[in-house]
């Protein structure tokens, strides 16, 4: 138990768990999406050759060279752009600057876990929309009445699953509150809604450097809003909130986007036989368009198949929705990591007999 002089809330909430991160080479990752393959070999040369006496200096507060990489590549000015400690870190600013105590923010279930817990540290309610079945989003405008934030992770997580540019830009024709959508793995769908930002004020769209640039390790994200939505953001940040070493490398690493590309395209074609062959063992998953795979059913349960794997040292995500139920997200590694998790799952079908 918290002591007393903690907020209320704060002493109510259960707060977010990340993925757990073992120390042992011989455990197999597969449990919080992080890309497998090495991000550009520009990243290497930025830290071998980044001055170290630099670092008794504060970073840029802007991260300017990084800021204005990023708009480049979206056809955008820098004032388009706001950077940050990772995508949670600008998830937090954002929750911080639109949400008053008491407020409310809405978001797409099952979806991303730690917007509830954005909602319990800022003392605001959360509101759970759910999915249709088909993947989609509610069109009735009643169930977003009253929201002072509204959160949608696009390719969703843990499902993968997609929501058209058409309805997101329906959405936030239709909703008065500020809409972030999370593309913290759109560049695995091929798909973004950032040029949607240029018609919408109300619309922010949220990335990170974590996952299709194989980047989780420092801490770098971005998002993407008309002007005068980045100048108040930039009030409500921490002073210096992306680090020297990050901005340099996040600069280094967005221009050269051929080399994400093509680790991307391993990725989706590990993706897709991996997904044919659990389908083929009785575990079905959602057409994902991100770097993992949800499965809720199978010969199995989603307990059990968790544990199994734990018991054969590959770590999997086991998320529990309330109102959804239970089920395994799995990261997409290579070729040969996702081999050796196939055969863990067969064994585990086969009663712990290899097949």
């Amino acid at each position: 138990m918290l002591p007393a002089f903690f907020r209320a809330n704060v002493r109510r909430m259960r707060g977010y768990v990340p993925g757990e991160q073992p120390d042992s080479a011989e455990i197999l990752k597969l449990n919080t999406n992080e890309n497998p393959y090495p991000p550009s070999p520009r990243v290497a040369r930025v830290l071998a050759e980044f001055p170290v006496h630099a670092l008794r200096l504060y970073p840029d507060p802007l991260a300017t060279a990084a800021r204005q990489a990023i708009a480049e590549q979206f056809g955008v000015e820098p004032d388009w752009v706001l950077c940050g400690n990772g995508s949670d870190d600008l998830l937090t600013i954002v929750t911080r600057a639109f949400v008053d105590q008491g407020g409310t923010i809405i978001s797409f279930q099952p979806g991303y876990l730690l917007y509830e817990t954005l909602a319990d540290i800022q003392g605001a309610r959360f509101r759970a929309v759910p999915f249709t079945e088909e993947w989609g989003i509610p069109p009735e405008p009643a169930l977003y009445d009253g929201a002072d934030l509204l959160f949608l992770a696009n390719p969703n997580s843990p499902s993968g699953t997609v929501v058209s540019r058409e309805v997101i830009a329906e959405l936030a024709a239709k909703v008065s509150c500020p809409l972030v959508v999370d593309e913290a793995y759109a560049d695995f769908a091929e798909t973004s809604c950032a040029d949607l930002v240029r018609e919408y004020e109300n619309l922010i769209v949220v990335r990170t450097l974590s996952k299709s640039y194989s980047l989780a390790g420092i801490r770098f994200g971005y998002l993407i809003a008309q002007p005068p939505v980045v100048h108040g953001l930039i009030r409500v940040k921490d002073s210096y909130n992306c680090d020297a070493l990050s901005i340099a490398v996040a600069e280094a690493a967005v221009r050269d986007p051929k080399h994400m590309q093509e680790n991307v395209r391993r990725i989706q074609r590990t993706r897709r036989r991996v997904r044919d062959a659990l389908a083929a063992l009785g575990f079905p998953s959602p057409d994902s368009r991100a770097n993992f795979l949800w499965c809720t059913s199978g010969p199995v349960d989603p307990r059990t198949l968790h544990a199994g794997l734990r018991a054969q040292g590959i770590l999997v995500r086991l998320l529990d929705y309330k109102s959804y139920g239970v089920g395994v997200r799995i990261t997409i590694g290579t070729d040969e990591q996702m081999d050796r998790f196939l055969h863990a799952v067969r064994t585990i079908v086969n009663g712990g007999a290899p097949s």
